[in-house]
């Protein structure tokens, strides 16, 4: 039975791909009905709502932050530092990339950087793919970094019974995932001059374009006036950021801090009473635990909305156009796929937890690298790092994978370049009108996989160093 839950579950989400966009998450709801027929019992508290709030909060923020001209003043930044420094190209692109990610805890902050990569290469004689195939990768590696990325969010609550806290979850996870793009990017552009492909005027389908008039002239610096807004609805969305990281220190069992700065307890005890029977009398067993006033996914989801009413009301935002914005709409349907897709993973997951563990738990605890290589191709499927965590990590933590382990393989996730069909990989082919970014006949030969591949592998690899310190 499980070899046809697995099919049915394959077959919807190689469905939802075929469909694109939104309709992956359509066809992770019609998964779902295909296996209640053959016996799976599905629940709503399979359901990733934790994930799915947390998004659609920070999608409402960085939103009415684009509203405000706030996105297009920090690509105005991004846009001055790679042209003022074109020669290293392959190693800022991929910072850019990454940093915007982190901030936002969103990868589709990576659309309004691909046009400006693309223009900066070409104006240097410097074939864009290159710089693209880091970026990109590195902009869905930054999601297992991001202090508000739903993905972490998600992964953090399930190590903190193991006595892991969000503090070392992202003290471990930013420096493998950034390192490993740093690296990525000397390797690329190492092989590249190795074999003489770095210049762009060498590239033979770039002179065809050339030749033909389909290539558009390089449209120089952007210069267009910025609303007057546009800087504070960024430092206001700066501050929100500042005070997630703040009060997720203050509540943090590692910190130890009590009261807020206004001397007001942070924490509630909550009893808990167990009743059992010792020698036919019932004996009751009370526990005391110091519980947040708001928890962390809690406040998170608050501090992302408070911060979206205060660049509405400060920067004087028409909300009704925040519903039209292109992030909006981008992280809309990236809640409607979490949704389908995630449900569906965790619904087989659950179904199939016993023999799961009774298969895979040897091999996990024993080689808890191998994690890593299941959550590579389970994130190629479910095209989002949130779905892969939820659907997989409960059950590697549950079959014995101990947590160091975990956060090391935690980078897998971010495996969505692997099929040419996500979003920002498309927008990247598509924008790139000089021909050297391209997807091959045999569907896996494009320019991503490899940057992509050797990213995650060196940021697993820096995962168990840096964890092995930190924890």
């Amino acid at each position: 039975m499980i070899v046809l839950e697995f099919l049915i579950v394959l077959a919807f989400i190689f469905l939802g791909a075929r469909l694109g966009s939104i309709g992956i998450g359509f066809a992770g709801g019609a998964g779902l009905l295909a296996l209640a027929i053959v016996g799976v019992t599905i629940s709503a508290d399979q359901m990733p709502v934790d994930v799915i709030t947390i998004i659609m909060a920070v999608i409402a923020a960085i939103a009415t932050m684009q509203v405000a001209g706030g996105m297009d003043y920090l690509v105005r930044i991004a846009e001055r530092i790679l042209r003022k420094n074109p020669r290293h190209l392959n190693f800022l692109a991929p910072i850019v990339t990454y940093l915007m990610t982190i901030m936002a805890g969103t990868g589709h902050t990576a659309f309004s950087m691909i046009p400006v990569i693309t223009e900066v290469a070409k104006e240097n004689d410097m074939r864009p793919s290159r710089p693209l195939s880091i970026a990109v990768p590195a902009s869905q590696m930054a999601i297992t970094a991001s202090p508000i990325s739903a993905a972490v969010v998600a992964f953090s609550a399930m190590l903190e019974p193991d006595g892991v806290d969000y503090l070392q979850l992202l003290a471990i996870a930013i420096p493998s995932t950034f390192i490993a793009c740093m690296i990525t990017a000397a390797i690329m552009m190492m092989w590249d001059k190795m074999r003489g492909t770095s210049e762009l005027h060498t590239l033979d389908i770039y002179q065809e374009r050339l030749k033909a008039g389909v290539i558009a002239p390089p449209k120089g610096a952007n210069i267009a006036a910025l609303p007057a807004s546009a800087r504070k609805s960024v430092m206001i969305f700066l501050g929100g950021l500042v005070t997630v990281m703040v009060y997720a220190t203050m509540i943090s069992d590692k910190v130890g801090l009590k009261t807020n700065s206004l001397g007001k307890n942070l924490f509630y005890e909550k009893t808990t009473d167990v009743i059992t029977e010792v020698n036919g009398s019932k004996v009751v067993e009370t526990t005391v635990a110091l519980t947040p006033i708001i928890g962390r996914d809690a406040a998170i989801i608050a501090i992302m909305l408070g911060v979206a009413m205060l660049i509405a009301l400060l920067c004087k935002v028409n909300t009704v156009h925040v519903l039209t914005a292109s992030v909006f709409k981008s992280g809309m349907s990236a809640v409607v796929c979490v949704l389908g897709v995630a449900w569906l993973g965790t619904a087989f997951v659950k179904n199939n937890e016993a023999w799961i563990k009774d298969t895979a738990g040897d091999l996990l605890t024993d080689h808890p690298w191998t994690l890593a290589i299941v959550l590579f191709f389970a994130s190629a499927l479910l095209y989002s790092q949130a779905a892969t965590t939820r659907a997989l990590m409960p059950t590697a933590l549950a079959i014995g994978v101990a947590p160091l382990a975990a956060i090391a393989a935690f980078p897998a996730v971010s495996a969505l370049f692997v099929l040419p069909t996500y979003p920002t990989l498309l927008a990247a082919v598509e924008m790139d009108d000089t021909g050297s970014t391209r997807i091959g006949k045999f569907v896996f030969d494009h320019p991503f996989v490899i940057p992509g591949v050797i990213n995650i592998i060196i940021a697993v690899a820096l995962g168990f160093l840096f964890g092995g310190i930190i924890l």
